[in-house]
């Protein structure tokens, strides 16, 4: 039996689905870009790879593919603004790296100096799916920041995501 679900009922169902706020970085022959994205996750620790989804719309879909690398930037509570920045279109590419601290780690994708995670990438495969890409990719580098907390985005809204009180006294 097969079944129709409508589209704004399905993204309706994965706004409420909560997810990890990201900053998809890349520069290469084809510029510096970046998106804000939460449809990434871990696919395997061997070899440690992520998928990172793109709408193949996206001005930054291009680039990616052109470059072959991007860096995964997890973000936290005080990046809410820079994710923001991120997600908005028509802003120049300068604009948006100007609003923070950037660093190179092995790919020479921008990684943002004081992200919760940084996770440097080559793109090993790209797979289409209706109106996006995924990109599957090879972790390169890792800079873990100093502080273990992050930001969600659910139910269209961000939600900030702080280590426990029992966490902090045993650490």
């Amino acid at each position: 039996m097969m079944t129709t679900v409508e589209r704004s009922e399905f993204r309706e169902a994965m706004s409420r689905l909560g997810a990890a706020v990201n900053i998809i970085t890349t520069d290469g022959p084809a510029g510096l870009h970046g998106l804000t994205a939460s449809a990434v996750c871990s696919v395997t620790d061997d070899p440690p790879t992520l998928l990172v989804c793109v709408n193949r719309a996206s001005n930054v879909h291009a680039a990616l593919s052109a470059n072959g690398v991007l860096c995964v930037n997890v973000l936290a509570s005080r990046h809410q603004d820079l994710s923001n920045l991120f997600g908005r279109g028509g802003i120049p590419v300068h604009e948006r790296f100007a609003g923070a601290e950037w660093r190179v780690l092995h790919t020479g994708a921008p990684a943002l100096a004081d992200a919760v995670v940084s996770l440097d990438c080559s793109i090993a495969q790209v797979t289409d799916v209706g109106t996006h890409s995924v990109f599957f990719c090879r972790v390169q580098a890792i800079a873990l920041g100093a502080h273990p907390e992050g930001l969600i985005y659910f139910n269209r809204a961000y939600h900030d995501i702080a280590p426990s009180a029992h966490d902090v006294c045993h650490s």
